[in-house]
C-alpha cells in the first residue's frame, strides 16, 4: 500500500452541509477503490484563488491523506473529475525523503 495525498478545491458557493457531503463522497470513493483514509483531513478553509476559475475568486481547500494500491489514485481521479462541486483536484505521492527530513528537523529542534 502506498501513501498518497489528495488536494481538493471546492466551490465557495457551497454551504457547510454540501461541503461535508462532497468530502464524505470522496472518502467513499477512496474506500471503494481499496484505499483507507487517514483521520487527519486538513481543512484550510476559504482561500483566495491565484486566478479566477469559473468566475470564482475564492474556494475551499481540503487535503485528504490516504493509502491505497497503485490503481486507487487513477480510479479516484476518474470519479472526482466529474463531481460538480470540485473546481480542481490533485493526487500526489509524498516523497519519503521529505517526510524523513521533516522528522529529522523536528528531532533536532527538540534536542536544542
Amino acid at each position: 500500500m502506498n501513501k498518497y495525498e489528495l488536494c481538493v478545491v471546492l466551490s465557495a458557493k457551497l454551504d457547510d452541509e454540501e461541503r461535508a457531503a462532497a468530502i464524505e463522497k470522496i472518502k467513499g470513493f477512496i474506500t471503494r477503490y481499496n484505499g483507507t483514509v487517514s483521520e487527519n483531513i486538513e481543512e484550510w478553509g476559504k482561500k483566495r484563488l491565484a486566478y479566477e476559475i469559473q468566475h470564482m475568486k475564492e474556494a475551499y481547500y481540503y487535503f485528504i491523506p490516504f493509502t491505497g494500491d497503485a490503481n486507487t489514485p487513477n480510479e479516484l481521479e476518474n470519479q472526482v473529475r466529474i463531481m460538480e462541486p470540485v473546481i480542481r483536484y490533485l493526487v500526489v505521492k509524498p516523497e519519503e525523503a521529505a517526510e524523513a527530513k521533516a522528522t529529522e528537523t523536528a528531532a533536532e529542534t527538540v534536542a536544542e
